[in-house]
């Protein structure tokens, strides 16, 4: 009798044991269900995946999306089972605020924070207080949003931006000493070729960013200066590199005068175009630069952007050449960066012996770079020549 009853509850356990593994069973399928019918996207098939799964608040977040006449029914439901979503609390504050319940709108958003203190809420309350025209918390949250890491916080500027194109109110409301915050705003700037924020915020970043991963961007921006004639501006961040010891350079003019170093890429060093025939690089020696009769009728061998007041100037330069004939066209120039003016040029440079020499320029008011230019243009009646060139040194110097 024991023993029936031993066989018997063994029986009702297997039973009850394969009941709960089918339940299981039949549980996971119809999650498996659900999932597979919330990924196909559509209205009617989200629809199905809630009748299986009516508790996936993430379902009735995306039906509201599909379904927007019963959208703030459908985010009150997914708010009801899951409390902290702040998406859904940012979802109806915005249909609340399209509805002008404005207060019941900022309570929805404020709740947001309140779960979620990542970006997306203080973004969305920095757009609400915008639209509302409040002023203080508008920059309150953008000082919030800024804050907090982005990959890509370009909206929360643009947002700035149409506020104000003050940069000085830009940056001192929005930006903080976090590299990459100020980093962005700089790619933002260079972006939309923003060029009178660019002083600040560049100056920003070498201040507390790193040279290897942020000297590029300072790189444009400080050329973008040159090229628009921002003189100050270009020549204070200048100053900014070399203090922070972000690029070698000398503070003689111009910079890298003997050509001992590679030069960086600036129009306040040494630019050296390679050309097809014509090939230029510092050497022991200073610059070298080989012409092999091939090269361009009109090209340039070297060039760099410098900084003078207007006044009276030498370029002294010492050189040589190798089988390069007299008159044939190398010769520098120094050039008005604005007008583009040519202000001075040299004889043709040709001489078999270490030469000295230099060439007479005045710098005119109003000038605000001066470009030292050395080409070479095929004299007529001459062949393109092909030999060596070497420039040992160059220097300004005041002319009384």
């Amino acid at each position: 009798m024991l023993s029936l009853i031993h066989r018997s509850v063994g029986i009702a356990l297997r039973f009850v044991v394969a009941g709960l593994c089918c339940l299981g069973i039949w549980h996971s399928w119809k999650l498996a269900r659900a999932d597979y019918l919330f990924h196909q996207d559509t209205e009617d098939s989200v629809r199905a995946a809630i009748g299986l799964a009516p508790d996936g608040w993430e379902y009735y977040m995306r039906l509201a999306e599909l379904d927007r006449p019963h959208a703030r029914d459908l985010v009150a439901t997914s708010l009801r089972l899951d409390h902290y979503n702040a998406q859904a609390d940012i979802e109806l504050g915005l249909q609340y605020e399209a509805d002008g319940d404005y207060g019941r709108a900022e309570r929805m958003l404020l709740d947001a924070y309140d779960v979620d203190h990542t970006y997306l809420p203080r973004w969305s309350l920095a757009n609400f207080y915008l639209r509302r025209d409040n002023m203080p918390a508008f920059w309150a949250w953008v000082r919030s949003a800024a804050a907090m890491p982005s990959e890509d916080v370009a909206p929360l500027f643009q947002l700035c931006w149409r506020v104000t194109t003050d940069t000085n109110k830009i940056t001192e409301e929005l930006l903080n000493d976090k590299p990459d915050l100020v980093r962005q705003y700089l790619l933002f700037l260079i972006m939309q070729d923003q060029i009178n924020a660019l002083p600040v915020v560049a100056s920003r970043l070498i201040a507390v960013g790193e040279p290897t991963a942020d000297r590029g961007m300072t790189f444009w921006a400080l050329n973008r200066l040159v090229e628009t004639n921002d003189a100050p501006a270009a020549n204070a961040l200048w100053r900014a590199l070399m203090e922070r010891h972000w690029v070698v350079a000398d503070s003689t003019v111009p910079n890298n005068p003997t050509f001992a170093r590679d030069p960086l890429p600036i129009h306040f060093d040494w630019s050296l175009p390679e050309y097809p025939g014509l090939h230029s690089w510092p050497g022991y020696s200073g610059l070298e630069a080989e012409f092999s009769g091939s090269q361009p009728e009109d090209c340039t061998v070297a060039d760099q952007t410098v900084t003078l007041t207007p006044g009276n100037y030498n370029l002294a330069y010492s050189y040589h050449t190798s089988q390069i004939a007299p008159n044939t066209g190398i010769k520098w120039q120094i050039i008005d960066s604005r007008s583009q003016a040519v202000l001075a040029e040299s004889d043709d440079l040709s001489s078999e012996i270490v030469t000295e020499s230099r060439v007479a320029f005045t710098v005119p008011p109003g000038a605000s770079f001066v470009r030292l230019h050395l080409g070479y243009e095929r004299a007529l009646g001459t062949p393109h020549i092909a030999g060596m060139l070497v420039v040992l040194s160059t220097q300004v110097q005041p002319r009384p």
